[in-house]
């Protein structure tokens, strides 16, 4: 498939420039709200600790997280049918339907997925239904074509079992008409709708998928990089085009390893059997900081991170489990 959209620039861009965070630092303030509140959602926590602690020093720490998007458009070519009633909707002698490459179908906004069906021109084909071999009707699957069903009532027998009286649903013939079929032992094809023909037709299946490679750089702290996924921080790199470069220069190496990395793997995922559409990488810098604190005369430590000001707090000295503090 072809690379990128007709007429779009594909030249490699200059490197802009990385601008300073904006983030202001955490005060004791914010530090010790931010504790109450997450205090206020866990139910084994008590708030005590909280409003009494001292904090001894607050540490800003910094975390980055890269992301690759990359937008790309798939098609699959596959044959359906439909019952025909239109005449002369079929192909005529000599007439080749077009590449799937070379329908033109409008893509929905970048970066949204979605799955789109359409048939492919002058691709239709008539041919005799193959369910009923041509007649409109088929076999009964009720009453195997026989019109007749075993009667629900007597069940065969011919008479009523309690009154031994003959059956009158029946009339004591122990069968009865089948009500699937009407006792005519066939029914409406339900693959052509009786029409006799069917109208194949080469459907296009296009698949658009917005494919995410995400990276958060180490932060060497006791605090579970997973939960840096789940946060927002301010963005300080932005870069949008049919095709994306590596980024070079950037303060921390592991990004430009990474944007390297995931770029050419996007690449080799994407590139020979898709068409890419547009590529977007963003950094984004995640605050974190240390707050050490102390309480009842011991040091302890918790973590602000996010510009939700998250908190994670491992050892927080005021919890309880069953009613009893640990």
């Amino acid at each position: 498939p072809p690379l990128g959209l007709p007429g779009e620039p594909r030249q490699r861009s200059s490197a802009p420039p990385f601008p300073q965070p904006s983030v202001p630092p955490v005060t004791e303030a914010v530090a010790r709200r931010a504790l109450l509140r997450f205090v206020a959602s866990r139910c084994c926590y008590g708030s005590r600790a909280a409003g009494e602690l001292v904090i001894r020093e607050l540490r800003p720490r910094v975390a980055y997280r890269y992301r690759l998007e990359t937008f790309n458009e798939s098609r699959l070519s596959e044959w359906a049918f439909e019952p025909f009633t239109k005449l002369g909707a079929s192909r005529p002698p000599g007439d080749v339907p077009p590449d799937p490459w070379d329908v033109e179908v409008g893509a929905p906004p970048l970066f949204q997925g979605q799955t789109r069906r359409c048939r492919v021109p002058r691709s239709a084909l008539v041919r005799k239904c193959h369910r009923c071999h041509g007649h409109g009707r088929s076999k009964c699957g009720a009453c195997h074509g026989a019109g007749r069903m075993r009667c629900v009532t007597c069940k065969g027998s011919r008479r009523r079992l309690k009154q031994q009286q003959r059956c009158q649903l029946c009339s004591g013939t122990g069968r009865s008409r089948c009500s699937t079929c009407s006792g005519r032992g066939s029914k409406t094809c339900a693959t052509c709708q009786g029409e006799k023909k069917l109208q194949h037709f080469r459907q296009l299946v296009i698949t658009w998928k917005n494919n995410v490679f995400e990276f958060v750089s180490e932060h060497h702290l006791n605090f579970p990089g997973e939960l840096l996924s789940r946060v927002s921080g301010e963005n300080v790199f932005k870069d949008e085009n049919v095709l994306v470069y590596p980024i070079v220069g950037f303060p921390e190496p592991a990004i430009s390893l990474a944007s390297r990395r995931a770029i050419a793997a996007h690449s080799t995922a994407f590139a020979t059997s898709s068409r890419i559409l547009r590529q977007r990488q963003t950094v984004e810098q995640i605050p974190i900081t240390e707050v050490h604190y102390q309480y009842s005369g011991k040091p302890y430590l918790y973590y602000i991170y996010g510009l939700e000001n998250e908190v994670y707090a491992l050892d927080y000295p005021q919890r309880y489990c069953c009613g009893y503090a640990i």
